[in-house]
C-alpha cells in the first residue's frame, strides 16, 4: 500500500490522472477518440514538442528560460531546406547535421550573452527570438521552401518505418526523451544541472563551472530545436519562413511547466515532461476532432493548462501533509 501511495504522490501520477479523465469525456462525446487511429493522430502531434520540450526542461531546470526555440526551428528547418534546394544531389542525411549544427550554434550564442554579460535570459532570448527571425526572412528573400525540394525520404520519415508502420519521427522524439533521462539521472553534468538550478550561489562552492553548465543547456535546447527544425520539414513537407516555428515556445514551455518542471529551477522529470506533452496532444487531437474553431481553441488551450497546474498543485499538498502532521507531532 505505501508503495501504490507514494506512486499516486508522484507529480506525474496527478498529469497521468488528468490525460485518462480528459480522454474518457472526449470519448464520451466522441467515441472515434478512444480509437488506435485517433491515438496515431496524438503521437503525429507531439514529436516536435517532445523535441524542443527536453531541451527547454534542461534550460528551465538550471533557472533560465529560453524564448527563441521556436525561431531556431524556423531558421534551421530554412538552412536545410535552402541546401535541398540549392544542391538537390545532396545526401539527404547531411541536412540533419546541418540543422543540429546551426541550432547548437545559435543556442550557445544565447548562452553567451547569458553568462558572459549577466543579462537575465528571458531578455536575451526574447531578443533573439526576433533576431532569428529575421534572419530566417532575410537568408531566405521571404521565399517558402515549397514541397518537391524536400527529400522523399525525409519526408518518409514522417509517414512510416518497417516497424509496424509507426513513423521514424515518433521513434526520434521518444528516443530524445530516452536520452535526456539518461544524460539528467546519471551524467555528473547532468546533476550539476539541478545543483545549479536549486541553488546557483552554492553551486560554484560545490565545484560547479557555473559558465559551463549554463552554455551546455542552451547549446542543447539549440541543437534540439534543430532536430524539431529539419523534423518539421519532414512532418509538413515544406518551410515557410513567415510561420514556420510560431507559437513553438509556448506549446514547449506549456509542456514544461505542465509536466512539474519549477519555473523557480531545480526541479522537474523526463517522465513528467513527457506526460505534459503527451497531454498537450490530446487536447490538441481532441479539439480538431470535435470542431471547435481556433479562437475558442485557444481558451480551452490555456484552461486544460490551468487544470493540469492545479491537480499538480494538489498532488504536491498531499505529499507535504504527511511530513507536516510528523513535524508537529
Amino acid at each position: 500500500m505505501s508503495l501504490l501511495r507514494n506512486i499516486l504522490l508522484r507529480r506525474e501520477a496527478g498529469i497521468a490522472v488528468m490525460i485518462v479523465l480528459f480522454c474518457l469525456a472526449v470519448g464520451m462525446v466522441k467515441p472515434q477518440f478512444l480509437t488506435l487511429g485517433s491515438l496515431r493522430i496524438v503521437l503525429l502531434l507531439v514529436p516536435l514538442i517532445m523535441i524542443g520540450a527536453m531541451g527547454q526542461m534542461l534550460v528551465i531546470v538550471a533557472r533560465h528560460v529560453d524564448l527563441s526555440i521556436g525561431s531556431m526551428l524556423g531558421l534551421t528547418a530554412m538552412a536545410s531546406g535552402m541546401m535541398f534546394r540549392h544542391y538537390p544531389e545532396i545526401w539527404w542525411p547531411l541536412g540533419f547535421a546541418l540543422s543540429i549544427g546551426v541550432g547548437a550554434l545559435l543556442g550557445l550564442f544565447n548562452g553567451l550573452l547569458v553568462t558572459m554579460f549577466r543579462l537575465p535570459a528571458i531578455i536575451v532570448t526574447l531578443g533573439t527570438l526576433s533576431l532569428y527571425r529575421g534572419i530566417t526572412f532575410i537568408m531566405s528573400n521571404a521565399k517558402q521552401i515549397d514541397r518537391q525540394y524536400v527529400p522523399s525520404a525525409l519526408k518518409s520519415m514522417s509517414q512510416t518505418s518497417p516497424i509496424f508502420g509507426i513513423p521514424w519521427i515518433i521513434f526520434i522524439a521518444f528516443g530524445v526523451a530516452l536520452l535526456t533521462y539518461w544524460f539528467a539521472m546519471h551524467t555528473r553534468v547532468g546533476r550539476q544541472v539541478y545543483a545549479l538550478g536549486s541553488n546557483p550561489v552554492a553551486a560554484p562552492l560545490r565545484g560547479i563551472n557555473v559558465t559551463r553548465v549554463t552554455l551546455l543547456v542552451f547549446a542543447i535546447s539549440g541543437a534540439l530545436s534543430g532536430l524539431a527544425g529539419i523534423l518539421y520539414a519532414s512532418r509538413w513537407g515544406f518551410v515557410n519562413p513567415s510561420n514556420t516555428g510560431n507559437g513553438f515556445e509556448f506549446q514547449v514551455i506549456a509542456a514544461v511547466v505542465i509536466g512539474g518542471v519549477s519555473i523557480n529551477g531545480g526541479v522537474g522529470s523526463v517522465a513528467g515532461t513527457v506526460l505534459g506533452v503527451l497531454l498537450l496532444g490530446c487536447v490538441s487531437a481532441a479539439l480538431r476532432l470535435l470542431g471547435i474553431p481556433g479562437t475558442t481553441q485557444s481558451a480551452i488551450y490555456g484552461a486544460v493548462i490551468l487544470v493540469a497546474l492545479l491537480i499538480d498543485r494538489l498532488v504536491r499538498m498531499q505529499g507535504q501533509k504527511p511530513a507536516t502532521a510528523g513535524a508537529r507531532a
